[in-house]
C-alpha cells in the first residue's frame, strides 16, 4: 500500500492502533496478541502489530482470512473440510484464551455476497462443527477470563454501502474518520486516547444507576416493538469498561454506545421489529421481525423467505439459539445515531440504537459465580429495534414504573 493510499494520516492511525491494544485490551510485557482480518484491512492490521510491540508484546500473530477462500470450501471441499479447524488454529485459539493471550478482531465485510448460491446446510454445518471446537474460547470470553476486541476497519465494499456517492478511496477516508470520531479519538477529543477512556467510564457511570435499579423487568415500546424482558434477581447492567475475574480491564467494542445486559431465557414475551436492516455474512436482511413467548422465538419474519431462512437456519444450529442473551439500551447521544446513517455492520448499527440478541449472553451481567440464568449458546446475534420512538421503562420488585428512555434520551 502507497502512502497516498493511507485512510488516514499516521499520527491518528496510531492513536486509533493504541486505543485498541492499550486501551481495549491492555497489552502488556510478554503478552501475546492474535489479530485477526481480512486482506483489505492490512494498514491497520499493521499499525495493530506495531502498537502491540511498543507496548511490550512478546508476539503478535496477524492471521488474515479471505472470504472467497472460505467460499471455495464450503462450494467444493469435502465433507471432511466443513467445520475443519486445523491443529495450529486449535493451539492458536487456547493461547488467547489464557491470562497472557489477546484477541484483536477486524471488522468490515471486504466482498458482498461471498455466501451466495452456497448451499444453506453446508453454511450451518460449518458453523456447528467449528463452534463445538471453539467451545472453550467462547467460554472464557463470556466468563470474563479472556481478552478480545472487535473494531472496524474500512473495506472498498463496505464504504462504497455508506457512501455509495463517492469514490472508493474517498468513501474509506470518510469511513475511517467515522470511526475516529464514533471512538472519541479524533482531534477535538482530548490527547492519545483520553476521550476514549472517559467515554468508556460515563457508560460505566450508567450502567451502574441501572444495577441499582434493581429492575425486574424491561418493557420495550416503539414501531412494530412491543416487548417485555424479564430478569432474575442478581442481574447487572454493562457499559463501558469491563472487569476480568483477574481484575483487569477490558473494552470489548470499539465504538461503543451501550449499556446491556443479559435477561432470563425464559421470561422474554411480545414482538419485535427492526429498525436497521442485518448485515450478516455477506448478505443484507431486510424486514426481519418476529414474536417470542415464554422466552422463546416462535415466528421469524423478514421481507424475504429466503432471508428469513437464511437467519433461520443460523439461529438454529443452537438449542438455545431461539432464546435472547442480550437486551441494550442506546439513547441519542450516540454519535453514530447522530448521523442518521445505516452503516451496513453490526459494529457500528448497534450502538446506534437499542439492540437484542439471540443465542450467548454474557457472565459478567450477574453478581454470582457461576452465573445464574444466562443463556448458554453458540450462537450470539445482534438485531437493532431501536428508533427516537422506542421508549424504555424499568419495572422493580415492588411494580414501580420507572422511565428509563424518552423521545430518545435518558430520564436516570
Amino acid at each position: 500500500m502507497t502512502a497516498r493510499e493511507t485512510l488516514l494520516p499516521p499520527e491518528s492511525l496510531a492513536r486509533y492502533a493504541d486505543a485498541i491494544v492499550r486501551a481495549c485490551l491492555g497489552i502488556e510485557k510478554g503478552d501475546t496478541l492474535v489479530v485477526q482480518g481480512e486482506p483489505e484491512h492490512r494498514e491497520l492490521l499493521v499499525a495493530v502489530a506495531e502498537s502491540a510491540y511498543r507496548a511490550g508484546a512478546r508476539f503478535v500473530d496477524v492471521v488474515t482470512a479471505d472470504p472467497l477462500v472460505m467460499r471455495a470450501r464450503l462450494l467444493h471441499g469435502s465433507d471432511d473440510a466443513i467445520g475443519a479447524v486445523s491443529p495450529w488454529s486449535r493451539r492458536r485459539l487456547r493461547e488467547v484464551a489464557g491470562p497472557r493471550g489477546a484477541l484483536a478482531q477486524i471488522a468490515g465485510e471486504g466482498e458482498a455476497g461471498y455466501l451466495d448460491d452456497v448451499p444453506p446446510e453446508r453454511i450451518t454445518t460449518d458453523y456447528s462443527r467449528r463452534a463445538k471446537q471453539t467451545t472453550h474460547l467462547r467460554r472464557a470470553q463470556l466468563n470474563m477470563r479472556a481478552r478480545w476486541v472487535i473494531a472496524g476497519w474500512p473495506t472498498d465494499h463496505w464504504a462504497g454501502q455508506v457512501y455509495p456517492k463517492l469514490k472508493p478511496l474517498a468513501a474509506k477516508r470518510r469511513l475511517a474518520e467515522d470511526l475516529l470520531r464514533f471512538s472519541r479519538l479524533a482531534d477535538g477529543d482530548g490527547k492519545g486516547t483520553s476521550g476514549w477512556r472517559e467515554h468508556l467510564r460515563t457508560l460505566s457511570r450508567r450502567s451502574e444507576r441501572l444495577t441499582k435499579l434493581a429492575l425486574t423487568r424491561l418493557e420495550l415500546r416503539g414501531p412494530g416493538t412491543e416487548l417485555d424482558v424479564g430478569f432474575v434477581d442478581d442481574t447487572r447492567w454493562q457499559g463501558g469498561p469491563e472487569t476480568l475475574v483477574d481484575g483487569r480491564k477490558l473494552a470489548p467494542n470499539m465504538p461503543t454506545e451501550e449499556v446491556f445486559t443479559s435477561p432470563d431465557p425464559r421470561q422474554t414475551n411480545g414482538t419485535f421489529q427492526c429498525t436497521f436492516p442485518l448485515s450478516f455474512r455477506g448478505r443484507l436482511i431486510q424486514g426481519l421481525r418476529g414474536e417470542f413467548s415464554n422466552g422463546r422465538l416462535v415466528r421469524l419474519e423478514a421481507d424475504s423467505d429466503d432471508d428469513r431462512d437464511f437467519v433461520a437456519s443460523f439461529i438454529d444450529t443452537d438449542r438455545m439459539g431461539r432464546r435472547l442473551g442480550e437486551v441494550a439500551l442506546v439513547d441519542a447521544s450516540s454519535r453514530i445515531g447522530q448521523m442518521g446513517r445505516i452503516y451496513y455492520n453490526t459494529l457500528l448499527d448497534e450502538n446506534a440504537a437499542a439492540h437484542i440478541a439471540f443465542g450467548s449472553g454474557f457472565g459478567g451481567t450477574r453478581s454470582e459465580t457461576p452465573a445464574r440464568g444466562v443463556n448458554r449458546s453458540t450462537i450470539h446475534l445482534d438485531v437493532m429495534i431501536g428508533s427516537p420512538e422506542l421508549e424504555a421503562t424499568g419495572v422493580n420488585a415492588r411494580g414501580r414504573r420507572i422511565p428509563l428512555i424518552r423521545e430518545g434520551a435518558w430520564q436516570i
